[in-house]
């Protein structure tokens, strides 16, 4: 009887143990009703939906150059007397900047002055025999008809006449070339006096190089100074065939410059080449730009933004929103109730850096920009704390 008590115990608490054992079994299998109740919702992070303007651009880099710019060289040979400029020095159009030795020249002029004088003497005399030949002519003729003279001493007569008309001719001859090369070496001797001249553009430009000193000796064309333009200046790149068709004339480009960080220089594209390299396969493309306060300079590297397309008014959200669903472009829209979403389809248009133009219905104010991968139409989600971004 002892030996009973104790094993009815221990039967009692097993019966007990496997009792409670079910009913947690039976608790821990949640029924369909049970597991809608217990779905969780998907912790997202949501973006406002703008409205406003957006830009389409495209950055390029290049060069600055100079609107315009010549060599200013003499166009005979001489020692350098004087340079009237130098580097970065303000030159007016027609200015003399240079000046050569012109002795020579000047010696040459006065020769050539005393050729043109004797010249003009043999014409003068020339004409005087060709007045006296003339009227002896006409005596012989009157004697002629009186029956006194002969006829050959009239043909004689009359082959002087000619003779003296034809050697007025020549005198005079004689006389232009005379002219002619006085005037060339006045030229010449005006060449000695070097001048920066241009067509068009403003009417004052820069020093851009200075070649020589003075006391050299140069010969003909050889180079003196550069003479630049650079306000306006332009801003030179090169594009390829996958933008070439983006631009047009007129088009705003923004242009920065490491010499002056932060700032943004404004230009619009002049002319765009018709033709591409055939070495390199692109385009030259050319942004004038103001540069009253000559502050930039040709050479300088530039990286251009330039301005393809524009809308004043759209609706824009965070690029990271955009989901693709069956080939689709789409959004995860926030209820009003921040409990769930809603999937709308859009059209993209202008993409600039972060922010995407997009077109549909139902767009609502704020969209989901994180764990869109997680959701489907109509979704429950959690938005997270801090997890708003506004763009």
């Amino acid at each position: 009887m002892k030996i009973w008590i104790p094993v009815g115990v221990v039967l009692v608490a097993v019966a007990a143990a496997v009792w409670l054992g079910q009913g947690r079994l039976q608790d821990a299998t949640p029924g369909p009703a049970k597991r809608a109740k217990e779905t969780r919702a998907v912790p997202v992070e949501i973006a406002a939906v703008e409205r406003g303007a957006i830009e389409r651009r495209r950055a390029f880099t290049g060069t600055l150059e100079a609107r315009a710019e010549f060599v200013v060289a003499p166009k005979v040979s001489g020692r350098i007397e004087e340079i009237s400029v130098d580097l970065a020095d303000t030159v007016a159009r027609g200015e003399l900047v240079a000046r050569l030795d012109d002795d020579e020249f000047v010696q040459a002029v006065a020769q050539v002055q005393a050729d043109w004088a004797v010249a003009k003497a043999n014409l003068g005399e020339a004409r005087s025999l060709l007045v006296i030949a003339e009227r002896e002519l006409e005596r012989v003729e009157r004697l002629r008809k009186r029956g006194v003279a002969s006829a050959s001493q009239r043909d004689a007569a009359k082959a002087d006449q000619l003779a003296k008309q034809a050697h007025v001719e020549v005198t005079k001859a004689q006389l232009t070339r005379a002219e002619a090369g006085l005037e060339a070496a006045r030229i010449r001797l005006g060449y000695t006096q070097v001048a920066a001249n241009w067509r068009g553009g403003r009417d004052q430009r820069l020093v851009a190089e200075r070649y020589v000193d003075e006391g050299e000796t140069v010969s003909a064309n050889a180079p003196l100074l550069r003479i630049a333009e650079i306000d306006p200046i332009i801003a030179v790149f090169f594009v390829t065939e996958r933008d070439y068709a983006l631009l047009k004339p007129d088009q705003i480009a923004l242009l920065r410059t490491d010499a002056f960080p932060g700032e943004t220089f404004e230009g619009r594209i002049a002319r765009i080449a018709p033709v591409f390299r055939e070495s390199t396969r692109q385009a030259r493309v050319e942004v004038w730009l103001d540069n009253s306060g000559l502050r930039l300079k040709p050479g300088m590297f530039v990286r251009a933004t330039v301005v393809l397309d524009q809308v004043a008014q759209t609706t824009i959200v965070p690029e990271q929103a955009l989901v693709r669903r069956d080939g689709r472009d789409g959004v995860f829209v926030l209820d009003p109730d921040r409990k769930s979403v809603v999937w709308r389809e859009v059209i993209v248009g202008i993409r600039n850096a972060a922010r995407v133009q997009v077109e549909g219905e139902g767009l609502g104010t704020h969209v989901v920009t994180l764990g869109q991968q997680l959701l489907d139409d109509g979704s429950a989600v959690s938005v997270q704390d801090g997890g708003e971004k506004v763009q």
